[in-house]
């Protein structure tokens, strides 16, 4: 496996939002056929793409037989207990956004925590001489998240279907599921205790450090990452660019960041400074007093001298 191989979402808003982020990133993603399972990175000969569900990603580098995936942290933990020591978190992709939590009946108005369901099953069991019925893909997530707040008289059902109505049909009656916006559980009358929230969740870029990291797939993960890396150092930045007396210059050294430039000539600086959006204001507060007007611009990509991601996933495969 000298290729290195990367994992997509094969449909919906997960495969749209993949490509998008590669696209963005300067890296189009090219799918052989709308409904084909293989694909390539343009400009990349060393990538081999395929498009897989969002599970068998999650799967497949449990196993290392791809090197990155994208795909949900929730799967991932679910899939892999020993997540740490068999795939890297490299990078959160800015979508796919959902929770994964503990729901139960509104009309359970004394369970307001999870040390309020921990007693309810206990007497639960005592009332009926059975567990409590807790309705879940989750089994894993469900079983760690309940034993840190010691909830131990239940059981796990399944879910196959439709999580959120177990309580109402009688097959369950707490379920752990994931949700977006909460609307569907508001709509079958469940809700979250306020420390319900097992994982907050979102799409990973992952690896699988249990790969074979050949020297063309290291060399295409740098490449890659460094792209990434540039795209989302890009979205969180701006670029403002003014002219100020010299002697004032020294004003402004402080919001720089890497990639700023200033010139000096005439007795006049000209600044292009690459600033954390949240600093906006502030500059523009510095410049006022003197009536100096500024644009800003937002750039497409802000490369590093440092490859940090890629040098924190050689750190744990070499």
């Amino acid at each position: 496996m000298s290729q290195l191989i990367l994992a997509v979402p094969s449909k919906g808003r997960l495969e749209e939002n993949a490509a998008g982020i590669f696209a963005r990133a300067g890296m189009p993603l090219k799918r052989a056929g709308a409904r084909g399972y293989q694909g390539r990175l343009s400009g990349m000969d060393t990538v081999d793409v395929l498009y897989l569900s969002a599970s068998e990603i999650a799967a497949r580098l449990r196993e290392g037989s791809i090197h990155f995936g994208i795909t949900g942290e929730d799967l991932l933990r679910e899939e892999i207990p020993d997540l740490d020591s068999a795939v890297q978190l490299v990078q959160p992709l800015g979508f796919g956004y959902a929770d994964v939590v503990v729901a139960l009946p509104d009309g359970w108005v004394d369970v307001t925590c999870m040390a309020d369901l921990a007693e309810v099953a206990g007497a639960f069991r005592a009332e009926h001489n059975k567990r409590l019925r807790v309705a879940t893909k989750y089994t894993h997530l469900t079983a760690e998240y309940f034993a840190r707040y010691g909830v131990v008289d239940y059981v796990l059902v399944q879910s196959f279907g439709a999580t959120e109505g177990a309580p109402a049909s009688g097959a369950a009656e707490v379920i752990v599921d994931i949700t977006s916006t909460g609307a569907t559980l508001a709509a079958n009358n469940l809700r979250v205790p306020e420390d319900g929230v097992i994982l907050m969740s979102q799409a990973n870029l992952a690896a699988a450090l249990r790969a074979n990291w050949s020297p063309e797939a290291r060399g295409a993960a740098k490449q890659i990452l460094a792209g990434l890396s540039a795209y989302q150092q890009a979205m969180e930045r701006l670029v403002v660019s003014f002219m100020v007396d010299t002697k004032d210059a020294a004003l402004f050294n402080d919001f720089g960041l890497d990639g700023s430039r200033r010139m000096v000539g005439q007795g006049k600086t000209y600044f292009d400074l690459v600033i954390e959006k949240s600093s906006l204001q502030l500059v523009q507060a510095g410049l006022s007093p003197k009536q100096i007007g500024m644009t800003v611009s937002k750039p497409d990509f802000i490369f590093s001298p440092r490859n940090e991601l890629y040098e924190r996933l050689a750190g744990a495969i070499f």
